[in-house]
């Protein structure tokens, strides 16, 4: 038999077959054919960035976003890896420095907490601070003022996480800054807003800041 034969008799042969299995069990044949419909003019499944970024991190960065308070009215709010981890609609967050610790090479949140930087005492501050190790991931948010009981203690271990402005922060700026401990390198990732009557958003506050993006991830 010629080829083109042999391609018209399996093709015979193949049209025999479905019509067959049409007949002998039609709702079958009709599911697997809206299944296979399905798969191939399905839309193709999108991951929404995490923290709400404007596109996925490296698979080897952790997505973060943090936004400072505004004047006494809104809460900062701090989103790592996906999940709020503090926020004014937690009801976890409160004047000053906010703070979250975590660990950079499984990102677990290791712990978070806010200091009262106007009226509190600088050892609870003091003492988280130095609860921080190598390799660790932390990201601060201010709310109202951050700057009042700010000693250069405490300024030189946020210098030592990383932040260029930490020596600039003052009465009632606004601040966020994420960084990581046992790096000398200066990090990118941190705005400072200043208090200043002529420019200030909210009165006697200025605007609220905001950094977002992916994080390296401590191997």
């Amino acid at each position: 038999m010629r080829p083109r034969g042999i391609v018209y008799a399996v093709t015979f042969l193949i049209v025999i077959l479905v019509i067959w299995g049409i007949f002998t069990n039609p709702p079958y044949i009709h599911q697997r054919a809206r299944v296979l419909q399905q798969h191939i003019f399905a839309e193709p499944e999108t991951s929404h960035p995490k923290c709400s970024l404007s596109k996925n991190c490296p698979i080897d960065h952790f997505a973060f976003k943090i936004t400072s308070g505004a004047a006494t009215v809104v809460g900062p709010k701090i989103c790592f890896d996906g999940n709020i981890v503090m926020s004014g609609v937690m009801n976890n967050v409160g004047p000053g420095l906010n703070l979250v610790l975590v660990n950079g090479e499984n990102g677990k949140i290791e712990k978070f907490d806010y200091f009262n930087m106007y009226s509190g005492e600088t050892k609870a501050i003091l003492d988280f601070l130095k609860t921080i190790k190598p390799g660790m991931i932390v990201l601060v948010a201010s709310f109202d003022d951050a700057a009042t009981k700010m000693t250069d203690e405490i300024r030189n271990i946020f210098a030592g996480l990383g932040s260029s402005s930490i020596k600039d922060v003052k009465f009632r700026d606004s601040w966020v800054f994420a960084g990581g401990a046992g790096t000398e390198q200066k990090s990118p990732f941190e705005k400072l807003a200043a208090n200043n009557q002529k420019t200030n958003i909210y009165g006697s506050w200025p605007e609220m800041v905001e950094i977002a993006g992916c994080f390296p991830r401590k191997i």
